[in-house]
């Protein structure tokens, strides 16, 4: 195993940082490397930015690899975009979180304090019985209580048994799946309480839909590159990382990437990447990272001329999607353009050919009839094989730290949270706040 050897001369020359992937971890680690005055260079084996959460060239048109949504709660994704340039008003259009089907109904949270406001979305549901509004109040009311905390070994499933039909379908299990991208019968109910309590009892605002505006590579993987160009940061597009050896240490370079020195990495990369250049240095480590299993994800973009959506987000029961977003309401340019989500997709890459268009194409007949004109047409389907892992109860995830001066940044480094760009961001902070302080005990180390 590699020891921490305080670099020569480090208090009179700048370190140098490598990061391994322009995802958005990547950018996070980038970025924080970058303030804390650190000479940076990013290596990004695809030809651009964004990593699982970019846009793509598909079919003559610039299209996001999924669709993706914010809320409030995201606050350090919130403030790198800040940091980069990115004017939020403009980017992302704010709204109160409202989970409606294509009629408009269904549960709306009206602005002031979270728990307070979620009292009154649910009294004010007009579609669910008395018994099922206390129902859910009845358990919210137990999830506070014992600090949205509960057995690790739970699902999402066992965990709500004891809840009313009609919010278990058109709450908790929209939720899980959107979050988590896992059904629930599969997915860890610890991690879903963490996230009901950030989402919806955290602070004002934190339950807010951040709907983009934008292209994702708009949002933030060019401004952040644009930002780190201007630091004099380098960015490496195109540019896999075959080796990571450890280095000489001093003016060495404790590691070495593809034989040119750095004093500490950070690998921003998939797991698998990860897994595959640090096999020789930690075993145990490459391990862990390389056991998860994955979920799909499914696209798929509609045109309509006549839209006649209630909200841009829209609930959709049964299978096989979940959310629909009208995306002319988000940016006049896409009047008639609408994106339908098909979240822990697993099930419908193993079915038969035209299954899943048959199926969704009756599931929007059956359910948006309010929403769609006649003469709809399903025009395009974009698949995210290895969307997110798995979230399973009991899921063990790698640490970040996985030597001296090598970290791991990734929405699959251990933390409470699923795999989500707020999860991504926080684990490329955290991999340069780590470094800092490791860096600190060695000068302290280093004094007579």
């Amino acid at each position: 195993m590699h020891r921490p050897v305080l670099p020569a001369g480090s208090e009179s020359r700048t370190l140098r940082c490598a990061v391994v992937g322009a995802g958005w971890a990547g950018l996070a680690a980038a970025v924080r490397a970058v303030q804390a005055g650190h000479e940076v260079r990013v290596f990004e084996m695809a030809s651009a930015a964004g990593g699982r959460a970019r846009t793509v060239a598909q079919h003559g048109r610039l299209r996001d690899n999924g669709q993706h949504i914010l809320i409030g709660a995201y606050v350090r994704t919130l403030d790198l975009m800040r940091t980069v340039g990115v004017d939020l008003n403009h980017a992302l259009a704010r709204l109160p979180l409202a989970l409606v089907d294509g009629q408009g109904r269904g549960l709306r949270l009206p602005p002031g304090p979270p728990a307070l406001s979620f009292f009154l979305a649910v009294l004010g549901h007009s579609h669910w019985r008395w018994a099922s509004k206390w129902s859910l109040l009845r358990h919210a009311i137990g999830w506070q209580i014992r600090g949205f905390r509960c057995a690790p070994e739970l699902t999402v499933a066992q965990w709500c048994a004891g809840l009313a039909d009609e919010p278990r379908r058109d709450l908790i299990e929209p939720l899980c799946v959107a979050a988590l991208n896992t059904p629930a019968e599969r997915a860890s109910a610890a991690v879903l309480l963490r996230v009901l309590r950030d989402a919806l009892f955290s602070g004002k605002g934190s339950a807010d839909l951040l709907l983009p505006r934008l292209l994702l590579s708009e949002l933030l993987p060019q401004p952040a590159l644009a930002w780190l160009k201007s630091k004099g940061a380098q960015v490496s597009l195109g540019h896999r990382v075959q080796t990571l050896q450890v280095g000489g240490g001093g003016s060495d370079g404790a590691w070495l990437l593809d034989g040119e020195p750095f004093d500490h990495v950070v690998l921003a990369c998939t797991a698998k990447e990860a897994a595959r250049l640090v096999l020789e240095i930690n075993a145990a480590w490459a391990e862990r990272a390389g056991a998860f299993t994955y979920e799909p994800i499914i696209t798929a973009w509609l045109n309509a001329e006549d839209v006649r959506a209630p909200a841009p987000m829209i609930l959709l029961q049964g299978e096989p999607a979940q959310f629909g977003f009208d995306l002319g309401q988000l940016d006049p340019q896409r009047q008639g353009e609408l994106s339908v989500v098909v979240s822990g997709a697993g099930v419908w890459l193993e079915a038969r050919t035209g299954a899943f268009e048959g199926a969704l194409e009756q599931q929007l007949r059956d359910q948006w009839s309010a929403v769609l004109p006649t003469g709809w047409q399903l025009i395009d389907v974009s698949t995210e094989k290895r969307a997110t892992f798995c979230c399973i109860p009991g899921l063990r995830k790698p640490p970040a730290a996985i030597a001296p001066g090598l970290y791991a940044a990734g929405d699959y480094v251990e933390g409470p949270y699923p795999a989500t760009l707020e999860a991504a961001v926080r684990s490329g902070e955290e991999a340069i706040s780590a470094i800092q302080v490791e860096l600190s005990r060695c000068k302290i180390g280093a004094k007579p």
